[in-house]
């Protein structure tokens, strides 16, 4: 068979792959509240953002090629990049820096920060340039999209990635806890990796009624901007697990000792989510003796209130008694 017809076969399975992953987060009803994101997931091929990436196997990880002179192996790996999971994508000594995420809890995300036609986005954490290539797909205008990484690698291959699919929004690269003040005001700041607390410097670059959504702890925290010192909001339903966000002014907090509590809290996924929101204000068992008391709280009871120098995390009322600080 010639390469071309191999190029076609795969071309085909591509579309297929694709056709199958837009159903699949169709029936998760991730786009529910916003069906115009479903256009933007048929259209923008995620194969162009990941031209390899690997996947866990026994012992570590096995690295999947679109270039691979197996057409077998090309074609798994075309299979693979619509899977809807996240896909690792970049490595250092076995550690996680960059991934394409699921794309299902994109979607997801994506209907979350509520986008509007003319809005400008502030993306934080490139990655491989696909949600870029969505929110430009949705916006129908590349300038209204923003994008930065810490790393020059990642953002010099996400800006190949984006032109390879047709867009050219801009790409910077820096700390994305300083966000990007020569391309402010923003309407929207997503981020795609986790932090400890909000930065400032976001606030700042967002106009009155922005709206900034982002990993924190093991959520997602959707915060209305009333103006540069002052935003508030709760969690979102859902849990998410990102990589931190790199840079010089990030706090890394040990983990916390759970030792002597029932294991039914410390494997519970929303105990951990109250343990990584009260780190450093309270103690495990002070955790536990509150989320026992509270009846096992869901993360919708729980929000964030920045107001000046100020920021804290609190459940049911941002002036309630349970209210504890991040970390600056």
């Amino acid at each position: 068979m010639s390469a071309h017809a191999l190029d076609s076969d795969l071309d085909d399975v591509a579309a297929s792959a694709r056709a199958a992953l837009v159903r699949e987060i169709e029936m998760s009803g991730a786009w529910a509240g916003d069906p115009v994101w479903r256009e933007a997931f048929a259209a923008v091929p995620r194969h162009l953002f990941v031209p390899y990436y690997y996947v866990g196997v026994a012992g570590g990880y096995e690295r999947r090629w679109g270039e691979s002179p197996d057409p077998v192996a090309r074609e798994r790996w075309m299979r693979g990049a619509y899977a809807d999971i996240p896909l690792a994508t970049r490595l250092r000594d076995g550690e996680l820096l960059s991934s394409s995420s699921q794309p299902s809890l994109m979607a997801m995300m994506l209907v979350a920060l509520e986008v509007a036609d003319g809005d400008r986005v502030l993306e934080i954490g490139a990655g491989t340039g696909y949600n870029a290539a969505l929110l430009a797909h949705r916006l129908g205008d590349d300038d209204l999209v923003t994008t930065v990484d810490l790393e020059p690698e990642i953002t010099e291959s996400a800006r190949r990635h984006l032109a390879a699919a047709g867009h050219h929004p801009a790409v910077v690269t820096g700390d994305g806890a300083r966000g990007v003040p020569q391309r402010a005001p923003f309407d929207r700041v997503i981020a795609t990796c986790t932090l400890p607390s909000i930065p400032r410097a976001w606030l700042a670059q967002c106009r009155p009624g922005a709206r900034v959504l982002t990993p924190l702890g093991t959520g997602l925290v959707a915060l209305s901007v009333r103006d540069a010192e002052h935003a508030e909001g709760r969690f979102l339903h859902t849990p998410a697990y990102f990589v931190p966000l790199r840079g010089g002014s990030r706090y890394e907090p040990e983990p916390p000792r759970v030792g002597g509590l029932p294991r039914s809290a410390r494997e519970h996924e929303l105990f951990r989510f109250l343990l990584a929101l009260t780190r450093g204000s309270l103690d495990p068992q002070e955790a536990y003796a509150l989320w026992e008391r509270e009846g096992q709280p869901r993360r919708e009871r729980y929000g964030i209130t920045v107001r000046g120098a100020h920021e804290w995390a609190w459940l049911d009322d941002p002036e309630g008694p349970y209210a504890w600080p991040l970390p600056g």
